[in-house]
């Protein structure tokens, strides 16, 4: 008979239970809707589960089993996204020599640092476009995802992809009896098969995207930061292998043969662009290229290039030319109308300080609600991933952020998140 009673009383608990429920009820003070560029003031946003479950005007009553958060003085929008950042290493003094001393271990336990403080500046999705050390990141992914630790959610690119000498060779600057000859297993191809058989590799390995390095780069032991490092058929190859394993494929370059290759070989994203000419910009346009502009990144490298001995001598001569040169190209690029993505290439500075860029991309002329736009929906749409994030719509995962005021019109508010939400769960208040 108990049996009998306890069973009635679950059927009658979930019979009058409303429907409609919620965990939290969010008073807003303004919320950012970054599908329509417009701001709304005094609203309500109910929160169930992971969910967003309903966007209502006013202030609405708690229900019973509601917990209340009071955002009235602040700007509700929708978690941000970084897609370039870089979580298994952080620029220093002793960058090039730590591999020496630190195991994947190491590597791995200190990402987790870099990962919190990603996802307390409010970074709760980020785009990872290279692992310092094998496997590092893709673990990362699997240990958040699985609550181990706390850090946004990851797209991982595993080892980027890069040819014999090209900015992503890992033996690059070291003694000659120690380069050996690394393959498509450790991301260096030289032609068509191995282009293929390196993307099948990443997703043996369990990356979500593909990173290519298709021009010289910055912080590499290599003479040129911006020559073309693929050929056309082996960009042709790595895209089509790609698109059959459905991944979504970024190209760091900052010279324009190389990012013309890329974009006609119709990769989803180019990283940096510094040397971006009117001809790659009108192309962009026509593929839907994405630009990854990298702002920060580029003045870090800038101002740390004036300090003697920061970098090797190899590196600082790159990193005084390009470094400066991104936020003109972003500028020319905004007004020329190609599609822009936020991304810094958090690791070559400190991690956790990302929302700089917001103001960086104002300074260039893009309005703030638009530079809000990239970090939101204009990221999730590059990830193939705006049916479930990017803005602040119902049925959509509860990843929200706000900061205290108006970022419309002070974008260095977005360097001071003061509320935090990701997957529904609160990280920060």
């Amino acid at each position: 008979m108990k049996y009998i009673v306890f069973a009635l009383k679950i059927f009658l608990f979930f019979s009058l239970t409303p429907a409609f429920s919620a965990d939290y009820l969010l008073h807003v003070g303004s919320l950012i809707d970054v599908e329509k560029l417009k701001i709304y003031k005094n609203q309500s946003v109910r929160v169930s589960g992971n969910k967003i479950i309903a966007i209502e005007s006013g202030f609405s009553e708690k229900q019973e089993n509601e917990t209340l958060i009071d955002l009235k003085s602040k700007t509700l929008m929708p978690g941000l996204m970084d897609m370039h950042v870089h979580l298994s290493g952080e620029v220093n003094k002793q960058s090039y020599t730590e591999k020496f001393f630190m195991s994947d271990s190491d590597f791995a336990l200190r990402s987790t640092v870099f990962a919190k403080k990603t996802l307390e500046a409010g970074f709760t999705t980020v785009r990872d476009l290279g692992d310092l050390a094998p496997g590092v990141v893709v673990s990362l992914r699997k240990a958040i995802a699985k609550g181990y630790v706390q850090g946004p959610r990851i797209y991982a690119a595993g080892k980027s992809i890069a040819t014999t000498g090209g900015h992503a060779d890992p033996t690059n600057g070291v003694r000659s009896e120690m380069m050996g000859d690394p393959g498509p297993k450790q991301g260096v191809i030289n032609g068509s098969e191995e282009a293929m058989k390196a993307v099948r590799q990443r997703y043996k390995e369990g990356s979500d995207v593909i990173k290519l390095t298709v021009t010289g780069g910055v912080l590499s032991l290599a003479k040129s930061g911006s020559n073309p490092q693929f050929t056309q058929e082996e960009l042709n190859a790595v895209v089509k292998a790609a698109k059959d394993y459905e991944f979504v494929v970024a190209v760091h370059a900052h010279g324009a043969e190389g990012m013309k290759r890329a974009v006609l070989a119709g990769v989803d994203s180019v990283e940096h662009g510094t040397y971006m000419t009117d001809e790659v910009m009108r192309l962009m346009k026509k593929k839907g290229t994405y630009y990854v502009p990298t702002i920060t990144a580029g003045k870090f490298v800038a101002e740390k290039a004036a300090i003697k001995g920061f970098y090797p001598a190899i590196v600082q001569p790159k990193a005084a030319a390009i470094g400066p040169k991104i936020q003109g190209t972003f500028g020319k690029a905004y007004k020329k109308g190609v599609k822009i993505a936020f991304g810094t290439d958090a690791g070559v500075f400190p991690h956790g300080l990302n929302g700089r860029e917001f103001k960086y991309m104002n300074e260039a002329g893009m309005p703030a609600i638009e530079a809000i736009q990239t970090a939101t929906l204009n990221a999730a749409k590059l990830l193939k991933i705006d049916d479930k994030l990017g803005s602040i719509s119902v049925g959509k995962l509860a990843d929200l952020v706000a900061v205290d005021g108006d970022p419309l019109n002070d974008l260095t508010l977005m360097e001071n998140v003061s509320f935090v939400m990701k997957d529904g769960v609160i990280i920060k208040q």
